[in-house]
């Protein structure tokens, strides 16, 4: 599984997840409308890690779906847990089914880890499946979501995510630059309230409106369903055939975007989309459309998460809301960009084509 999957399923649920969508105030905010904290500021020291590996402490992952994101994830969760000396006892996939993580919370919890990690599908649904684990006294880290009615501090440790607002700016700078800061360009955002995918869309618009006078938003599209993106993507084009450039919300879509360019033999207009995925990353490199993406620093968060869990079980406090730095990866940087991100290499594929 590639990239594409990083939000893909996730993102798919968007309406289902009715989290309070906070006023869009040019920074990141939590779902509560919490202030950012920098990922690099969650941190135990040495002294720190020696004091939990004395109380032989286990966790659990309990995931959305796999994705070469959750690896990445995973990847920086159990290395910062080997450091701290916290045995990893459980990992699950719920392949994008709340009533499974429902069922994957049950069984974990009688492996009885004092830490989880998870990403919650549903907020209705993980609310009632999460409360046999926080009346257990488990200390829970969540990533990007959080369960309906939960409190920071009793119910759960904190939420980290991408640092959002940035994500938007990155994609929109990466655009202008692209276009000659001048041009006409198109607007695709996920058309459904979820505060991590309302935040980088309206990033990406309100640093075009701000910062670029010159580019004008000529055509704006929601969507929903990522299977749409090329039809939408044709009906824009049949209206706007001189577009400078499209923003696509997620990877997922923006293959639907390009499908519909190179059905129009269009080689000009440039794209640019959020989150890693081998057949955006391919165009790009064998200079399509694509003329770059925006990615968050995966391993980091999952580093971050395994560090605020060591923290909640050491009785420290950690800031609510915690968001990992983004880079910028084009066909310059393409090898470093997938390490920095995934720690992992880019796909041989894309990797051959940037030879």
């Amino acid at each position: 599984m590639t990239m594409v999957m990083k939000r893909a399923g996730m993102l798919a649920l968007g309406a289902m997840l009715a989290l309070a969508q906070p006023a869009f105030a040019g920074e990141t905010v939590g779902p509560g409308g919490e202030k950012a904290t920098p990922s690099s500021e969650v941190t135990l020291s040495d002294a720190e890690a020696a004091k939990l590996k004395e109380g032989k402490y286990t966790a659990a992952l309990l995931w959305h779906t796999s994705s070469d994101f959750v690896n990445a994830v995973t990847s920086g969760a159990k290395d910062e847990f080997a450091r701290l000396g916290i045995e990893v006892v459980a990992q699950t996939d719920a392949g994008f089914d709340a009533a499974k993580q429902k069922s994957d919370v049950e069984t974990i919890l009688a492996k009885k880890p004092n830490a989880v990690l998870a990403l919650p599908l549903d907020p209705v649904t993980s609310a009632e499946a999460f409360k046999p684990a926080v009346a257990a006294g488990v200390k829970i880290v969540l990533l990007s979501n959080k369960p309906k009615d939960f409190v920071q501090g009793k119910d759960y440790v904190t939420i980290v995510t991408d640092d959002l607002f940035q994500m938007g700016k990155h994609a929109a700078d990466a655009l202008a630059g692209a276009i000659g800061k001048k041009g006409k360009v198109a607007w695709i955002y996920h058309d459904a309230q979820y505060y991590v995918t309302n935040q980088r869309d309206n990033a990406f618009k309100a640093t075009i409106e701000a910062d670029y006078p010159d580019i004008k938003i000529v055509a704006s599209q929601g969507i929903a369903d990522p299977a749409r993106a090329e039809d939408i993507a044709q009906a824009i084009l049949l209206k706007n055939p001189d577009l400078d450039g499209i923003y696509v919300t997620w990877s997922e879509p923006a293959e639907g975007v390009l499908s519909a360019l190179r059905a129009a033999g269009n080689s000009k207009t440039k794209v640019v989309t959020l989150d890693l995925s081998e057949p955006v990353g391919l165009d790009m490199v064998k200079g399509g459309n694509v003329t770059a993406i925006a990615a968050d620093k995966a391993y980091e968060l999952g580093r971050a998460m395994a560090a605020a869990a060591g923290a909640g079980l050491l009785g420290k406090t950690v800031p609510p809301f915690v968001v990992a730095p983004v880079l910028t990866v084009t066909k310059q940087n393409v090898a470093q960009g997938w390490q920095d991100s995934l720690h992992r290499d880019a796909p041989k594929s894309v990797l051959d084509a940037a030879k």
